[in-house]
């Protein structure tokens, strides 16, 4: 019974629904308790089933039950949010709790699981993070819904899909505009003119004394003063816009490269010294893998700032496509579903993005001891 009670999560489960059984899902004169019975039977089964094979040591099999129980469980509980909108019972809400603690426990399952092959390793990398983010939505409509909060304050999950998928066309053109040429166009060209200058400034001593003080002033410019001039300036297109996102993803590159640059060690300097390397050659064979790190973290931080700052450009003049300009246009028309569709689309761009990049720093930097110690 000791490993049942280090698992809490069962426990917590079982007892919920103990207390939530047979009672109705929701409030009103024609509910019945039979969908709360169900639903128990199913997650008292579900726990009862993770009991056993958590005190037999079957770690898989316990993973495979609580992943199956817990978003069954989840699955017919939102189903029975049906009409009923605003009206559930606290009996509702301690079944969402229960299996909301048996997907935790389900997750906490998979990382125990000893992956014996790449594939394995993969596959749960890429479960666990999955579940996780499952089970916010999952929440999120059960309180959304099963409250009753008001659509303009907080649109349930399902009816941001919905807009989602009904505004593909208008997203994809969004997209364009925003990613495929202000985002890119802006984060090749900063990230690059930032190395290249992050490289003179190494050289010439008397400069990188007097453009580190300067990266740090301009990083602290907000993104509302200086986008409205680069509209001034740039016009009301995709320029503009990408202008933005140059000042902000420049300094950043020049910053880390330059402390990246002064990152190798006293010893390996004298080294090539006493091999009579040129300037060129140490740059090349010791200070600049030694700065990878440094510029891939660069890299990581204007992909994000990159997206943020070409969608807070668009607030302040655009052609009527965007990102920006659709937020900003949508939530004055109060169709915040299609405001949050917007968002998620960014969140999916900026993540596939960030990601990208993370996988091309592992391929450069598998020597680095961050990259061999995962």
């Amino acid at each position: 019974m000791r490993r049942l009670t280090n698992s809490w999560q069962i426990v917590v489960a079982m007892v919920l629904v103990i207390v939530a059984a047979g009672r109705p899902l929701a409030d009103g004169a024609n509910s019945e308790g039979t969908g709360s019975l169900v639903i128990s039977a199913l997650l008292i089964l579900t726990s009862l089933g993770a009991a056993i094979t958590l005190e037999r040591g079957m770690t898989v099999l316990r993973a495979f039950i609580l992943v199956v129980g817990a978003h069954l469980g989840a699955y017919l509980l939102l189903k029975s949010l049906a009409g009923h909108e605003g009206e559930m019972s606290t009996a509702f809400f301690l079944l969402v709790c229960a299996s909301w603690a048996l997907g935790w426990a389900s997750v906490t399952a998979l990382s125990a699981i000893d992956a014996r092959t790449q594939a394995a390793n993969w596959l749960l990398r890429l479960l666990i993070p999955a579940l996780f983010g499952a089970w916010i939505l999952i929440l999120w409509e059960a309180a959304t819904r099963g409250f009753g909060v008001p659509f303009i304050l907080l649109p349930p999950p399902s009816s941001i899909g919905a807009r989602l998928v009904n505004s593909l066309p208008i997203l994809a053109a969004d997209v364009r505009q925003t990613i495929f040429k202000a985002v890119l166009f802006g984060y090749v060209v900063g990230s690059a003119s930032g190395f290249a200058v992050a490289i003179l400034a190494d050289r010439v001593d008397f400069l990188r004394r007097g453009l580190m003080p300067i990266g740090n002033f301009v990083s602290a410019l907000p993104i509302i003063g200086v986008a409205p001039i680069m509209v001034m300036w740039f016009g009301f297109d995709w320029q503009s816009k990408a202008a933005v996102v140059i000042i902000m993803t420049f300094f950043p590159m020049l910053v880390n490269t330059v402390s990246g640059l002064a990152a190798s060690g006293n010893m390996e300097r004298d080294l090539m010294r006493t091999y009579a390397s040129s300037y060129g050659q140490t740059l090349l064979k010791l200070r600049l893998p030694a700065a990878m790190p440094f510029i891939f973290n660069a890299l990581k931080i204007n992909s994000t700032l990159a997206l943020i700052g070409a969608i807070v450009a668009e607030f302040f003049g655009t052609p009527i496509v965007g990102m920006g300009f659709r937020i900003s246009t949508e939530i004055g028309r109060l169709n915040v579903d299609m405001v949050w569709a917007e968002i998620a689309v960014a969140a999916l761009a900026g993540s596939v993005f960030y990601g990208v990049i993370a996988l091309v720093e592992r391929a450069t930097t598998f020597w680095h001891p961050s990259i061999r110690g995962g």
